[in-house]
């Protein structure tokens, strides 16, 4: 494993200037990203006559807890406190599910008006959710009411991990494996919805009693990544069983697809925050190996048997095997720093998306265009 002390691959710091790139290109490449996705004119970001405000997703025409909570941690990183505040109160008018089943989570699907799609929830929004509200309450404070933005973030994590014990529903977390689930009513998971980083946050953050779950919780998961990641390819399915393998199903969700690409990204900043997790670095390695050799607008199973279809989101697809390049370059393969040093080029030489399909990838390059700068912060 390589020394976390080389001065040319310290953990946390700017991967584009390590790459050679200038400080005020960086920071004019980060200023450019907010305006794409929230002032311009291929913005998916509107505000309404309440003084609220929601994120479009162009593709399929609602609003969505990924998106809304996405929006926030971007808000959020460029200390834009009010615009954090009017997602988030749009969140809590339109999405928060006060009674029924699914009381105290989010309605993961609405219409642009506030009209649900869906009376139920996806947990990656939840734990999105409650990492912008403790990030919030320790970048701003906390505020009253909707605003006293910790108090919520307990609130949404302790409906999370107790209900089916102390409160009605399922938990979004298996009680038992300490893994998260696809949904709360499945008994598998999404590889892309494991966020250790953020687990080691809610261990500080969340009630008291419960910070030993979030303790395990973390540890569970960057093990789960380890067996979901395959060995060779690095490429994990969009649902996989608890033991890592693919699920298996009639919606076709076990190849190498549009949310797997997420988990790339997460390992990459879990790495920058938390340490090297040395079989996860060399995972994402051989993920960037096997895509500088292969065709990139295809679609795989996780073996690398190529699958006859391509891939929707290609800009997301490489903003997030870029940020992967937070782990990859602390690999011990002998071509690793090489590589993750071409994939952050890639990234930087891609455009943003425009088009219908903007919102997924925008998102996606946003988050890799902070991280990589060093900029993607926890404190």
């Amino acid at each position: 494993m390589t020394n976390a002390t080389d001065t040319n691959k310290t953990l946390g710091e700017s991967m584009f200037a390590q790459c050679g790139y200038a400080q005020d290109a960086i920071d004019k490449r980060v200023s450019q990203v907010w305006h794409e996705i929230f002032e311009g004119p291929n913005k998916f970001y509107w505000e309404n006559d309440e003084g609220l405000a929601y994120v479009m997703d162009t593709g399929n025409n609602d609003v969505r807890t990924e998106g809304m909570s996405y929006a926030m941690m971007i808000a959020l990183q460029y200390d834009r406190k009010d615009v954090f505040d009017k997602l988030w109160g749009w969140v809590m008018r339109h999405m928060y599910m006060k009674d029924g089943h699914h009381a105290h989570y989010f309605a993961w699907s609405v219409e642009p008006d506030g009209t649900p799609n869906s009376n139920g929830p996806a947990p990656d929004g939840e734990e999105y959710f409650a990492m912008d509200l403790f990030l919030a309450s320790r970048r701003w404070g906390d505020g009253e009411d909707i605003y006293e933005y910790s108090a919520w973030g307990r609130e949404i994590l302790r409906y999370c991990v107790h209900k089916g014990e102390r409160y009605d529903g399922e938990p979004m977390w298996n009680p038992d494996n300490k893994l998260i689930k696809f949904i709360p009513e499945t008994e598998w998971s999404d590889p892309s919805y494991h966020l250790p980083h953020f687990y080691e946050v809610f261990a500080e953050e969340a009630d008291e009693e419960d910070r030993p779950f979030w303790h395990e919780a973390a540890a569970a998961s960057r093990r789960y990544l380890q067996a979901a990641c395959d060995e060779r390819t690095g490429m994990n399915a969009e649902y996989a069983d608890y033991d890592g393998k693919p699920h298996v199903d009639e919606s076709n969700h076990w190849h190498f697809y549009s949310d797997a690409y997420r988990t790339a990204a997460n390992i990459g900043l879990d790495v920058a925050w938390n340490g090297l997790q040395e079989v996860l670095c060399d995972r994402v390695a051989a993920l960037q190996r096997f895509f500088l050799t292969h065709d990139r607008t295809s679609v795989y199973a996780i073996d690398g048997t190529a699958v006859d279809e391509v891939v929707l989101h290609p800009v997301g697809f490489l903003a997030a095997t870029a940020q992967g390049s937070l782990a990859a370059v602390h690999s011990a393969q002998p071509d690793a720093e090489h590589n993750a040093r071409e994939w952050v080029r890639m990234l930087w030489n891609t455009p943003m998306r425009t088009g219908t399909r903007r919102y997924y990838d925008n998102f996606l390059y946003a988050f890799a265009m902070l991280a990589l700068s060093g900029k993607y912060r926890y404190e």
